[in-house]
């Protein structure tokens, strides 16, 4: 079977499957997580041809000429299939816990969108043109609005306005011109390997175009259209660990990778200066996004800001243009990944164990929890880069792009922004296993421990995960070396 044709089918299938399951729970989860253990043995069973250098494709419907649904399976595509394919039923187990220990309602409803957001994402991937993208890119957006407004409060109704308002608005407003743009100019809209646009316009020309495409691209969170990103955070944890995670973002980040690789060109992009003005842009979203995250109590909130950060990482990998800033740009999205997901996975356990949500309620409660605080520590120190966790070869690489590009105050940006890590990751913490438990009024209402062992273990499985990526950063590498020379 072709590949492509089944890492699409699989989520959608399962859509339809869960969605026809209807109360019976026992169904739903195992249709749930048996498409996603399909999905990651499709995908991850596509590595060894890619690596040996074949790029299968599918041309599902030519809508006008020059309009084509048009599907290539490449290797940066390929990366962030395996990170959606890969962490999709680790979510699904852990969605499963939480939705039943948080006693939250409307579960048929939650995965069926769940599954067909993963079926969007897998249509992002393995987009082969910029139209394909787009459409798959919007079907995301809508598919995710029913999860961020799954709570039905006011506060759930109101986050899912300016989800749904900044990300069409930017999509529909800048991104689609640029599409159309691109397309008047390079007479297409198919991704290549070195780029579509080298001399077809001047510098100010691209570099107006590139703006167009990283702040059209508002899954990528750059600031100033970032607001959705906090404003979601009123959706049950699952679906943060979705937006933040799997799906929504890094379709975001790898959408401005994909495009300034293969529809730019690096070595266009490097030459003409075109993505100058975004490399400030993201550096300064880093450096912002972090000070603010300093001042958030509520704890989803934090790590919601911490994201922003972190994808401006990805985003400045890319507008660096040199071929070790988009290779770092590219760990980084594999990286992150496994870490944020860890992190609002330990959000959740503790929110369903405790019902704490705040930063400043968490003294103490490492010694009731000691396996969800380990695992946020884990995930805490590969966010800052520390040795042995997998985001310290994301950051070691964008720091050689940018020393390679004579950048050095990317350098001191990322250096600072690891220090800023620190400050707000690190205390929660120490908050939960160096200080005492409250007495008194703020005494702990229960005794409890850790959550159920259906959140514990996805979690635990995750933390892992970040340690085995700095170990096993070698064949992403590689992937990522075919896709960006």
């Amino acid at each position: 079977m072709n590949p492509i044709f089944a890492a699409l089918a699989i989520p959608l299938i399962t859509t339809l499957a869960v969605a026809a399951s209807g109360h019976r729970a026992r169904l739903r989860d195992t249709c749930t997580l048996l498409g996603g253990v399909l999905l990651a043995m499709v995908i991850f069973s596509a590595w060894p041809s890619v690596l040996a250098g074949e790029r299968p494709q599918w041309l599902a419907w030519s809508v006008l000429p020059g309009i084509d649904i048009l599907f290539r399976l490449e290797p940066l595509g390929l990366l962030y299939a395996s990170v959606a394919a890969g962490l999709w039923p680790i979510t699904s187990v852990y969605a499963a816990g939480y939705l039943n220990g948080a006693h939250e309602q409307h579960h048929t409803r939650f995965f069926t969108c769940f599954a067909l957001a993963i079926f969007a994402a897998m249509g992002i991937a393995l987009a082969g043109n910029l139209i394909t993208l787009f459409l798959f890119y919007e079907v995301l957006t809508l598919s995710t609005w029913p999860l961020v407004t799954h709570k039905g409060t006011a506060e759930a109704r109101r986050g899912g306005r300016i989800y749904l308002g900044v990300l069409l608005t930017t999509s529909i407003g800048l991104l689609l011109p640029a599409i159309v743009w691109t397309g008047s100019l390079a007479g297409t809209t198919d991704f290549q390997p070195d780029g579509i646009l080298t001399g077809k316009a001047s510098p100010p020309v691209l570099g107006l175009l590139y703006a167009l495409f990283l702040f059209g691209i508002g899954k990528a969170a750059l600031m100033p259209f970032h607001r959705w990103l906090p404003s979601a955070m009123v959706a049950p944890t699952p679906v943060s660990a979705l937006l933040h995670a799997v799906a929504v973002v890094k379709a975001g980040v790898f959408a401005v990778l994909k495009v300034s690789v293969m529809i730019f060109g690096l070595d266009n992009l490097l030459e003409t200066q075109a993505s100058e003005v975004m490399t400030w842009v993201a550096g300064f979203t880093i450096l912002m996004a972090s000070i603010i995250a300093l001042q958030q109590d509520n704890l989803k909130a934090r790590l919601a800001y911490s994201t922003i950060s972190q994808l401006a990482y990805i985003v400045l990998g890319a507008s660096i243009a040199t071929s070790l800033a988009a290779q770092g740009a590219g760990l980084h999205i594999v990286m992150h990944a496994l870490a944020k997901i860890t992190l609002f996975f330990c959000a959740g356990a503790i929110y369903v164990a405790h019902h704490k949500t705040l930063v400043s309620q968490l003294d103490g409660l490492g010694r009731r929890m000691p396996w969800t605080f380990a695992a946020f520590g884990l995930a805490s120190l590969s966010i800052i880069g520390i040795p042995p966790l997998g985001g310290t070869w994301s950051k070691w690489w964008l720091t050689l792009g940018a020393l390679d590009a004579d950048q050095y105050w990317i350098v001191a940006t990322l250096a600072i922004s690891s220090l800023l890590n620190i400050a707000y990751l690190l205390p929660i913490v120490a908050r939960g296993f160096m200080r005492p438990l409250p007495t008194g009024d703020g005494a702990p209402e229960t005794t409890a421990g850790e959550a159920p062992v259906s959140m514990v273990a996805p979690l635990s499985l995750t933390a892992l995960g970040c340690l085995a990526a700095f170990v096993m950063a070698e064949p992403v590498i590689r992937l990522l070396q075919e896709a960006i020379q």
